[in-house]
């Protein structure tokens, strides 16, 4: 079976002659239809780099990015045509992602607009029914991004990239900017998008979210993948000393000792 998304041999390196950092060296990363990864590590380990790669937002310094077997890249513009529509990211803080004039149903009305091919109140009907289904009120929906709450920013953010109909979502870090009840509103919806069989590519240093919503990992350290499996192989019996200390992070959960 061909993957969904694919990376061969990514790698990314910031600076000059000079000064050179190696954010992401030579990975290769796969995406089934219908599965959820994710990719962990410590801040700054490249994970946030490697997922804008894939996302077609961060050209890498050498290797490929693949949607269904073909290039994402045609000369300098990623994911062309109809395959735009096909992988979505959500952001870190999702008040960057959003125009801070734009009320949320205007922000949505815009993306339905562009990606569907609607306009009008046929566009404004389909981001309320989005909003709505990402638990954003009639009332929330006419706030400005600044009036909402940071969970339900996020959420927005998330409707925005759904009126796509992706195949792929992206999220980088789509939990940390948020309290715990947010958190779980929007654990609770990815599980819906999940079971929708949209495939999901969840990066993030919160390894309990990790744990609770992807199939297989992903660990990342220094650019590089030290040590990648299904989800309850990684956290029941981690083989590198780096994803032991990750896992041991976590409030009440003991690794095996090797």
């Amino acid at each position: 079976m061909t993957p969904r998304l694919e990376g061969k041999n990514i790698s990314v390196t910031f600076g000059d002659i000079l000064r050179k950092v190696e954010a992401v060296k030579n990975v290769d990363i796969a995406l089934e239809p219908g599965q959820t990864i994710g990719i962990v590590g410590e801040s700054g380990s490249g994970k946030s780099t490697l997922a804008r790669v894939l996302a077609g937002i961060q050209v890498p310094t050498s290797g490929q990015v693949f949607y269904e077997g073909k290039n994402i890249w045609q000369g300098k513009v990623a994911y062309s045509g109809q395959m735009r529509k096909k992988v979505q990211m959500v952001f870190q803080d999702p008040y960057e992602s959003l125009n801070p004039r734009m009320r949320a149903v205007h922000a949505v009305t815009e993306a339905v607009s562009f990606h569907q091919n609607v306009s009008g109140e046929e566009a404004r009907n389909v981001a309320l029914n989005l909003l709505e289904r990402m638990g954003i009120t009639g009332q929330d929906a006419l706030k400005l991004p600044r009036a909402l709450s940071g969970g339900q920013r996020q959420r927005v953010s998330v409707a925005r990239a759904l009126s796509a109909s992706p195949e792929v979502l992206i999220a980088d870090e789509p939990t940390s900017a948020i309290d715990q009840s947010a958190q779980s509103q929007l654990l609770r919806l990815f599980n819906e998008l999940i079971a929708d069989g949209l495939s999901i590519i969840l990066v993030s240093h919160d390894l309990g979210v990790i744990r609770y919503l992807t199939e297989r990992v992903y660990v990342m350290e220094s650019g590089n993948f030290v040590e990648a499996g299904d989800t309850t192989q990684i956290f029941e019996n981690p083989q590198m000393e780096y994803t032991q200390k990750l896992i041991s992070s976590i409030p009440g959960h003991i690794t095996k000792s090797r």
